[in-house]
């Protein structure tokens, strides 16, 4: 929470500099205000994406108060709290938001041609129909594929490693095993994974935000049994 409280102000301080662009009159040269500058950019990135809505009047009195150790309307325990419950309520808006657009996401391509659902609500299109075997969770598969949000932004792609993946399914996501089951070996599917079969309400790190449908592309190419695995 202390580096919370910290960044904040860190963040306002650089937003009051440039509340209406970058300031004529302020020297960004010296190596503390470009290194101030910096940290504001940083952290202020981060708190937008929060949704937070601050009174930086009031933030700025109270950054002052605490750093002159001046009187405070408040003391420092309570303060944390109000911090704490405000991201709190801002995580809980936002991931409301978008659990909202991924239901309105799934719901409309349930209805798009071609593409089926499954119990589970996976949702997939058959792009080319293989005519080989289909993989049990206990195998390991060698496969091409592209993954991406539903925004179009790719997060992995072995074509861009330029070399398929061999991948055990009784290691990956639940979404990612079903979806490949349902594939025989030759064929190629777009598979949509709500986020319940996926990462959930967390996300994954940086990349992935919580409550994201995934959107792969698969290339099933073989099945690859632990005996070929081995010698190789």
């Amino acid at each position: 929470m202390k580096k919370i409280v910290i960044g904040c102000g860190l963040f306002l301080l650089a937003f009051a500099v440039q509340a209406n662009g970058v300031r004529e009159d302020v020297d960004f040269t010296s190596e503390k205000s470009r290194t101030s500058y910096a940290f504001g950019m940083t952290v202020g990135g981060d708190l937008e994406q929060t949704g937070l809505e601050i009174d930086y009047f009031a933030f700025t009195e109270g950054l002052r108060a605490a750093m002159e150790r001046r009187q405070t309307i408040m003391d420092r325990e309570e303060a944390l709290e109000i911090v704490q419950d405000a991201f709190e309520n801002a995580v809980r808006k936002q991931n409301s938001v978008l659990r909202e657009q991924e239901e309105q996401f799934l719901a409309e391509n349930a209805g798009r041609p071609g593409v089926q659902t499954t119990e589970s609500g996976l949702q997939y299109t058959i792009l080319e129909q293989g005519s080989g075997p289909k993989p049990a969770e206990s195998d390991v598969v060698r496969v091409h594929y592209e993954g991406a949000l539903t925004s179009g932004t790719v997060f992995d792609s072995s074509y861009e490693r330029g070399e398929p993946e061999e991948i055990p399914l009784d290691m990956v996501i639940p979404g990612w095993a079903e979806g490949i089951m349902l594939m025989n070996v030759g064929s190629k599917h777009r598979i949509y994974l709500p986020s319940d079969l996926a990462y959930g309400e967390r996300g994954a790190g940086q990349v992935i935000p919580p409550y994201s449908t995934l959107v792969f592309t698969v290339e099933l190419l073989d099945i690859v049994t632990e005996t070929d695995a081995d010698e190789e």
